[in-house]
This record gives C-alpha cells, structure tokens and sequence, in this order.
C-alpha cells in the first residue's frame, strides 16, 4: 500500500492552522505530529508554503447518469470534482430512470464503483406514489446518504405535492430528509401574471416567478412536518433572505434535527447577473436580489446555515439558449466551490478555517459520514493540497466538465488546487492523472477509525 509523508504544510482543521507533517499509510492518515521521521518508505512531499484541507464534500450534485448521459457522465464530472478539491459527492435521483427502486439507485452505485474518481454516494428519490419503496431505505441507512424530495417543480415523476405521501416519509424514514423546497402553486400563479404583463419573459424574470415566498412557504411546510416527527430534516440550496428566519444557530450541528445547505452560487451571483450572463445562471431556485446574497453570507458565518454545496447540474450549451420556457435550469460549478471559497477567503469575507468547517466538516457531521470530513488519525485520507501564490483562471481549455463550459469562464481565482488525494491516493497531482483507483463508497454512522496498517 503506498505512504506519503508530508513535510512542513500548513494544515487547517479543526479551527486551527497549524504547521505540521502528516503520514499517510494506504488508505487512511496513520500519523500527525512535528518533525516525523520518514523511517517507513514513504514518498516525501515538500509542502513548503502550501496548504493541506481535508477533501470537500459536496452534498448536492447532478451527474446526469444514467439516461441523460449527453450532458454529464459519472466519470466526467466526478473528474471534474476531483480536480477541484472534491472528494467525495452525494448526488440526486432525478436521472433517467429516475432512481425510485432500490433496484434502480443500486444502478447507479455499480456505475459509480466502476467509473467514479471520486467516493460517492446517491439519494433515493421519492415521488407520489413509492413511498413503500423509499421506506426499504430505512434497512440501508448506512450505505444511503437519504431520501430527495422534490417539494417543488421537477423533472418526470418527481413533484411530491400529495400530502399522504409526504407525511408518511416524514413519519417513517429513519434516514435523512433532504428537500428542494419551491413551491409550485406559487411559482405557477407568478409565471401567469407575469407573462400576461409581458408577453415574452427573460432570464431576469426568473427570480420573479421563482420568488422569496415560493420559497419561503415550501421550506415552511417541510418544517413543519419535520417537527410534527421529530424528522430529520436537511432543506436543500437556501436562497432568500426570508427563509432564514426559520433557522436557528443555538444548537452544535450535531444536535440539529433541521439544517440547510447554501450553494456558491448564490453566495456569489445576483440578479444584476442575468443581464451579462443570461440563461447561463438560470436555476432552480432562481438566483435573486443582491440583498439575498448579503443575508445568505450573514447566514453562514453565524451558522443558520451549516454547509456549502454546488447543485452542480450542468446542460449542453444549446440547451442554455432559446427562450424562457425552453432555456433549462442548472449550472456546472463543481470543479470550482473551493477555489471560489478562497477567493472569497482572500476578500476578507471568510476564513480558511471557516471554509474547512462548512465545506467538510460540517457536511460529514450533517450526514454522520463515517471517517471523513476532517483530518485525523486514523481516517481515510481525502486531502486536498492548495498553493495560495500561484492563481487558476477558468477557461474552456482547462474545464472538465463534459459539457465544456462554465459560468465562471475568465475568472481568476488567487489559488492553485495542486493536488488531491482520495482513500490516500494521489488521484490528481499537479495536472497528472493517476484514475487506476477508483473511489469508494460512503459509509454512515459512528465513526469507527482503524489506524492504517502495512
């Protein structure tokens, strides 16, 4: 099995940054301390000025297989991931088939174990009608990240909107809830009048019909339900100033049965974006008025909102275009949340510290991800290495994403992801690929953190 030890890095974690080595032995981190000695055959890295992260979980992507496979590949955009930093995703059910068997999302876990570089794991989906199927779960609760309920509009047989339905999966499931919360009666009354005012919409439009309220009054129904059965409830991409006052930061993470997730996206575009970006950022819930940003930032410095994530849910470029009605919703960013956290990192708005925490920690705790999430002994060893002095400007010919492109084309970020290591390999280095090794998938429950061994 191979060991690497890292000389002289800056490790943050934990709320600290601290100067440390670190001692990798297969999979897991089997060493953390001052001055090691490589006594054991390691291959040494000199991280002389550089940063050491535990690798990033993105808790929210959509890798468009099987079915939808023109846009996105497993393969292609866990690739992508891993090249920004992400470890290990969970990734949503609304692909073709939509995975509403347990037959079907084990589909894609043996897609995922033959082509993902990345550790993964896959939501079982709910519709109207299967929630008998959906409750099997509750018997995998510690190989499945959750349950994905669509309270709002969605692709094929997903919108939950029959109240026995949902009351039952609030009742019963034993796994994690997670929720796109929109309401549709709202979004529908709102796209009439305004298209009887207009007659010919645009991408501005779009927070317009997908408003605050429509939000608002979604992420208040499945609160609801969630504290009727003490649930466990964790409410997807929070865009709107007003939902926020449903959360509260009282409680550690760990004692939350209700917590939220904020993407980057809505931590970095507004509004005012629509006019140089158009249908590009058009997604669901929409990207809305500067002030949403603001609160939303707010939100997750005083720990209303408890992860990052990407909602990574990339189209063709044709499929961007045309109008309003046709022009799909969803944007391809998980090559890039870390490097866009550490831009906002070299602003002033966030510490590395609190970059680590809601980008990994906080997520493994979220879903109780066994051995992961952060950087101690004995725990597999997802690393993430970041050099602070050298900058990465995105560009089509350094995107990986199979649809090739990005809304952040032209930016330039003030860091370099140089390497990363997944299950304590060196799955990207310095613009070399090593994809022999696949990633794993994820586990749930109490951690359990064997010392790595020869």
């Amino acid at each position: 099995m191979q060991k690497y030890l890292f000389k002289n890095i800056h490790l943050v974690n934990e709320g600290k940054i601290q100067a440390l080595d670190l001692l990798t032995n297969g999979e897991r981190i089997e060493k953390i301390g001052s001055q090691l000695d490589n006594k054991r055959g390691a291959i040494e890295i000199n991280c002389e000025g550089k940063f050491l992260l535990p690798g990033i979980i993105d808790d929210q992507v959509h890798f468009r297989e099987p079915g939808l496979t023109h846009k996105a590949t497993i393969y292609t955009e866990s690739k992508a991931a891993v090249a920004g930093g992400v470890t290990s995703f969970m990734e949503m059910p609304n692909t073709i088939p939509n995975a509403l068997t347990v037959n079907l999302l084990e589909d894609k876990y043996n897609i995922a174990a033959q082509s993902s570089l990345a550790n993964y794991s896959f939501f079982m989906g709910v519709s109207n009608t299967n929630a008998e199927e959906v409750l099997k779960v509750n018997k995998l609760k510690e190989s499945i990240c959750g349950v994905k309920i669509f309270m709002g509009a969605s692709t094929g047989n997903m919108l939950v909107d029959n109240y026995g339905t949902l009351e039952k999966i609030f009742r019963e499931s034993e796994v994690l809830i997670a929720t796109h919360c929109e309401d549709e009666k709202i979004i529908k009354e709102n796209y009439q009048r305004i298209k009887n005012e207009k007659s010919v919409l645009s991408a501005a439009d779009h927070p317009l019909i997908r408003d605050d309220n429509a939000c608002y009054e979604s992420s208040l129904s499945a609160i609801q339900l969630a504290k009727k059965y003490n649930s466990r409830l964790h409410i997807l991409h929070i865009s709107t100033e007003k939902e926020l006052q449903l959360f509260g930061n009282m409680l550690p993470l760990k004692d939350k049965r209700i917590t939220a997730e904020v993407c980057v996206h809505h931590l970095h575009f507004t509004a005012y974006d629509y006019e140089r970006l158009g249908y590009k950022i058009k997604c669901n819930p929409a990207i809305k008025a500067p002030y949403n940003k603001e609160a939303l930032w707010k939100a997750l410095l005083d720990d209303r909102l408890d992860v990052i994530a990407t909602d990574h849910a990339p189209h063709l470029l044709s499929e961007k275009e045309g109008d309003y009605e046709h022009a799909h919703a969803g944007l391809p960013l998980v090559q890039h949340p870390l490097l866009l956290m550490l831009h906002y990192y070299r602003q002033g708005k966030i510490s590395l510290e609190k970059i680590v925490e809601k980008m990994s920690h906080a997520v493994a705790d979220c879903f109780n991800i066994k051995d992961r999430g952060y950087i101690r002994e004995g725990y597999f060893a997802d690393l993430v290495m970041v050099d602070m002095n050298l900058h990465t400007t995105v560009s089509k010919e350094n995107i990986l994403y199979k649809c090739r492109w990005s809304p952040l084309e032209n930016f330039t970020f003030p860091a370099t992801i140089t390497n990363t290591f997944i299950n304590g390999n060196m799955v990207y280095g310095n613009g070399v690929w090593n994809e022999s090794i696949k990633g794993q998938r994820l586990k749930f429950g109490p951690s359990n953190s064997p010392k790595g061994e020869d």
